[in-house]
């Protein structure tokens, strides 16, 4: 039996965070499970990989999709190269941004989301790209060439 004293987790009402409730309501339709976390932002699983959205109201609302992973005890340990190759993926990938912090690598990616942009498609697409980030992000780091132009 639950308890009867405690209340479901629901989320605030649209009006309040007008951008994150679009961005919930997205995520829903694409059969996520979106959670609010307790920095206010949505918390959601891609594939078994911990993502989130952070929502900026305002005159320019601004979404972005972050997510941090562990780095692999198997790759090369020269954070020299490793910052190297996060230099290289945020030059080459305009939206993208990566960056380390001790043995974590962080990519987020945003995009001006107006109140007549379409949340789903922004989201997806930034998904999509914070996901592929990390995986050249990976091959860059083993030496091999995502990209097509010879060595990495």
């Amino acid at each position: 039996m639950s308890d009867p004293t405690s209340l479901p987790n629901f989320p605030p009402p649209a009006d309040e965070h007008p951008l994150r409730g679009r961005v919930l309501d997205a995520l829903q339709d694409e059969g996520f499970r979106p959670d609010i976390d307790s920095d206010g932002d949505i918390a959601f699983k891609v594939n078994g990989q911990q993502l989130f959205v952070h929502c900026f109201e305002g005159d320019v609302p601004l979404l972005r999709v972050f997510g941090q992973w562990q780095i692999d005890e198997a790759l090369p340990k020269d954070e020299l190269v490793r910052l190297q190759r996060c230099n290289e993926l945020t030059l080459r990938l305009n939206v993208v941004k990566v960056g380390l912090n001790n043995e974590t690598l962080f990519v987020t990616a945003e995009q001006i989301c107006m109140p007549d942009s379409d949340p789903k498609m922004i989201s997806t697409l930034l998904t999509q790209l914070v996901l592929q980030a990390v995986q050249v992000w990976h091959e860059l780091m083993l030496g091999r060439d995502p990209f097509g132009e010879g060595q990495a």
